[in-house]
C-alpha cells in the first residue's frame, strides 16, 4: 500500500525539484553530491517539506540539510528555533543551522523580515555551498500574492506572483505552488510531524493575515470555490505574458539608450506602452532606485515626460534619482 495521497503529492513535488537540481550539477562521488537545505520556519507548510526532502534526497543521491531564522520578534523565539533545528536533526538532515537576524524597519515590517530572512538564507547558502534552497510556498500563499499585487496596482509582473525558481543562479526553489495549504498540513498530520502555528500568522495587524482570513473567504463565500486555484492560474499565464515583455524590453533598452547613458525620447516615444514602461524602470533601477521602493505610479510620472510633455520640471524618485527630459532626451541622474 503506497503513502497516503497528501504524502506522495508534496514528496513528488519535491523529488521534481531534486531531478532538476541534479540535471545542473554534475556529480562525481559522494562528497560532490548536491546540498539542497530547506529554509523550515515549523510550521505545516516548511515541515512538510523538510519531511519530503528527508525522504527523497537519499534515494537520489542528494545531500539534505536544513536552516531556520530566528528573526528575535517574539518571546522565547530562540527556544523555538532550537527546537525546530532539533525536528530537523530528527528527520536525518545535516548541516543543520539556526540564524538569528536583526529586523530592521525599512519598508514595514512584513518587508523588512522578508528581507533579513533572505540575506541569513543567502549567507547561510554560501557557506555551505548549497546548490538549492527549498521554500514551503504554497498555491495558497501564490493566490494571496495576487491579490496583493492587484490591490497595489503595480501591473502584470506583481500579478505574475511567485515564481518557482529564483535568486543568483536559480538558488531558491518552490516546490509546493502546486500544492494547497491543507495538503501540506494533512501530510503532517499522517506523519505524526510537530507543526508550530506562528501567532503572527493570525495578527490582523499584517495585511497578509487579514487577506488570509478575511479577503480569501470572503471571496470564495462571493464567488464560490475554485478562487485559489484561478489566482494561482493567473499567476502562470501573467508570468508568461510579463517575460515575454521583459525580454522585448531588455532588447529595446539597447536601441534607446546613447553613449552618455541618456534615453531617445523619439525612439521611446514609438514603443508600446508596456515595453516602453518596462525600458523606464530598468533604466531608473540602473541608476540607483532601489526596486522594491518604485511602484507603478512613480513610472507612469516619468513616462509623461515622454508622452504629455509640457515643460513639466525633473521627477524625484526614490533613491534621490531624478529624471528630467533635456531636448529630445531623458536624462536619468542619481543625486
Amino acid at each position: 500500500m503506497g503513502p497516503h495521497p497528501a504524502v506522495a503529492a508534496i514528496r513528488l513535488a519535491v523529488r521534481r525539484v531534486l531531478h532538476d537540481v541534479l540535471n545542473h550539477h554534475c556529480v562525481q562521488d559522494r562528497h560532490d553530491a548536491p546540498l539542497v537545505l530547506v529554509a523550515c520556519s515549523g510550521g505545516a507548510d516548511s515541515m512538510a517539506l523538510a519531511s519530503a526532502l528527508a525522504f527523497e534526497a537519499p534515494k537520489l543521491g542528494v545531500r539534505a540539510g536544513g536552516v531556520t531564522i530566528d528573526h528575535g520578534l517574539q518571546e522565547g523565539s530562540d527556544l523555538r528555533a532550537a527546537e525546530v533545528a532539533l525536528r530537523l536533526r530528527a528527520l536525518k538532515l545535516d548541516p543543520v543551522d539556526v540564524v538569528g537576524v536583526e529586523v530592521g524597519r525599512a519598508g514595514g515590517p512584513e518587508a523588512a523580515a522578508r528581507d533579513a530572512r533572505y540575506a541569513a538564507l543567502d549567507a547561510t547558502a554560501d557557506r555551505h555551498g548549497a546548490s538549492a534552497v527549498l521554500l514551503g510556498h504554497t498555491r495558497d500563499d501564490q493566490a494571496e500574492t495576487v491579490l496583493l499585487g492587484l490591490a497595489r496596482g503595480s501591473g502584470i509582473r506583481s500579478l505574475s506572483g511567485m515564481a518557482a525558481t529564483t535568486g543568483t543562479n536559480g538558488r531558491y526553489r518552490r516546490p509546493f505552488l502546486d500544492v494547497d495549504r491543507q495538503t501540506a498540513r494533512t501530510a503532517c498530520l499522517i506523519q505524526a510531524l510537530p507543526v508550530w502555528d506562528d501567532p503572527h500568522n493570525t495578527d490582523p495587524a499584517y495585511t497578509r493575515s487579514r487577506l488570509r482570513h478575511e479577503g480569501l473567504p470572503a471571496l470564495e463565500k462571493c464567488l464560490g470555490k475554485g478562487v485559489v486555484e484561478a489566482l494561482a492560474r493567473t499567476a502562470r499565464l501573467s508570468r508568461d505574458d510579463a517575460d515575454a515583455l521583459d525580454s522585448w524590453a531588455a532588447d529595446a533598452a539597447a536601441t534607446v539608450r546613447d553613449d552618455a547613458g541618456t534615453l531617445d525620447v523619439a525612439a521611446l516615444f514609438a514603443l508600446p506602452a508596456a515595453v516602453r514602461r518596462r525600458v523606464l524602470r530598468r533604466a531608473v533601477v540602473a541608476a540607483g532606485s532601489p526596486a522594491g521602493s518604485l511602484f507603478a505610479r512613480h513610472i507612469e510620472e516619468v513616462d509623461r515626460l515622454i508622452t504629455a510633455w509640457r515643460g513639466q520640471g525633473a521627477i524625484n524618485l526614490p533613491g534621490r534619482v531624478g529624471v528630467r527630459r533635456q531636448g529630445g532626451r531623458l536624462v536619468i541622474r542619481q543625486g
